[in-house]
């Protein structure tokens, strides 16, 4: 009979229905852990796969204008190239699941990667705006290609966006990611 009586009062308390998540609940605190849908996650994913593309996009471009620009230029030829190498492994690494292959040490190598995505568009950004004011190891960018420069800037601003998106949802909200 005691059970009984506990049973209705328990049902009749219980609201009729899921809970709908309000909307601070995605904002982590101290007494409970983040409650973010896979919503937050599928996006994050979206990030960090168009971040990817954007950093091979931001390679394409310098290998291209390595091609065509600045291939004899000592410094600026090289550093161009470089750009290339590192934008081509940093992408194909953010595309890869590196969840599954890095072990317990996969996510953290995910964050840096993104990081290393972010510094890499952002310095190539930086020294661009530099160059096209004041000599940069001694060059001094004459504007030879407008839809190179355009295309460069675009595809770096593109990589910090994305990848910043990525690692906001990652990290600040942490989102469960999924795996591919």
């Amino acid at each position: 009979m005691i059970r009984a009586l506990d049973r209705a009062r328990a049902s009749s308390a219980a609201p009729a229905g899921p809970r709908a998540p309000g909307f601070l609940d995605a904002i982590p605190t101290r007494g409970r852990a983040a409650q973010v849908g896979w919503a937050a996650g599928r996006l994050a994913l979206a990030a960090r796969f168009l971040g990817a593309l954007a950093v091979l996009a931001t390679g394409a471009v310098h290998l291209h204008e390595f091609e065509r620009f600045y291939s004899q230029i000592p410094t600026i030829g090289t550093l161009f190239l470089l750009n290339f190498v590192a934008a081509t492994v940093i992408g194909l690494a953010l595309l890869a699941p590196l969840e599954r292959i890095g072990g317990r040490y996969g996510r953290a190598l995910l964050v840096l990667l993104a990081l290393a995505g972010i510094a890499l568009a952002a310095v190539a950004f930086v020294f661009l705006v530099i160059s096209e004011h004041t000599p940069l190891f001694g060059f001094k960018e004459p504007g030879y290609d407008p839809t190179g420069i355009a295309a460069a800037r675009a595809a770096e601003i593109a990589t910090v966006l994305f990848l910043g998106a990525f690692l906001v949802g990652r990290l600040a909200l942490k989102a469960p990611m999924r795996r591919w």
